[in-house]
């Protein structure tokens, strides 16, 4: 039997924790790719360090925020949709409605009875909230984009805490790099139901053209 905690949906799906970590991983390379192994020191290097945790726990916030945003505006339009159809007098009005939300072309092959039972369905739920709320899971999904997004920058900056040669300390910390991305890669081609290790070698490339772009254009 199911406990509790594994009956509740998951705070965030697995493309969205995928997504914040290599979110979070790009700002920390964007960083350590301009440390030069010829002629930065110890002083330099640390500098860099801070300023990559600093911008990391910046956008880890802004994007948790943001999380929160999107997650009230998107149930608030789902509300509003409820809403028209349970108040729509005429059924095919509603089934317009409930087609349109369907993913892709289903709503275009799904028959009227299944639109019809879906509007009864929805009909006959309990009374809808006033308006959209936050809850205690959304505040979780929020600390838990915060802290992917900060959490990422570590693997990157570690060489550069343990290892005094500036040179090795950069190979180490790009082939950790390397290996998140392609891990990242992984996991997204897992979920999608394709080839795993096409996709991490796909993330490997697009993370370092996109670490490459990011650091030409200033960021």
């Amino acid at each position: 039997m199911k406990t509790e905690n594994e009956k509740r949906k998951q705070v965030l799906d697995p493309v969205d924790r995928v997504s914040e970590i290599i979110f979070g991983l790009i700002m920390a390379l964007t960083f350590t790719g301009t440390i030069s192994a010829a002629t930065a020191g110890r002083d330099e290097v640390r500098t860099v360090l801070y300023a990559a945790l600093g911008c990391n726990l910046a956008w880890g916030l802004v994007d948790a925020v943001m999380y929160l945003i999107r997650t009230l505006t998107e149930r608030a339009r789902k509300l509003s949709l409820m809403r028209r159809i349970r108040i729509a007098e005429i059924p095919h009005d509603a089934h317009a409605i409930i087609a349109q939300e369907l993913p892709g072309r289903l709503g275009t092959l799904i028959s009227t009875d299944s639109l019809e039972d879906m509007r009864q369905r929805l009909i006959a739920l309990p009374q809808l909230p006033a308006r959209a709320r936050l809850g205690r899971d959304d505040y979780i999904g929020a600390l838990w984009v915060f802290l992917l997004v900060v959490l990422a920058t570590f693997p990157v900056v570690i060489p550069f805490i343990f290892i005094a040669e500036t040179a090795l300390a950069m190979r180490v910390s790009n082939a950790v790099a390397l290996l998140m991305l392609y891990a990242a890669g992984h996991a997204y081609g897992r979920h999608a139901g394709g080839v795993p290790w096409r996709s991490g070698l796909a993330m490997m490339a697009i993370g370092a053209a996109l670490v490459l772009a990011t650091i030409a254009l200033g960021g």
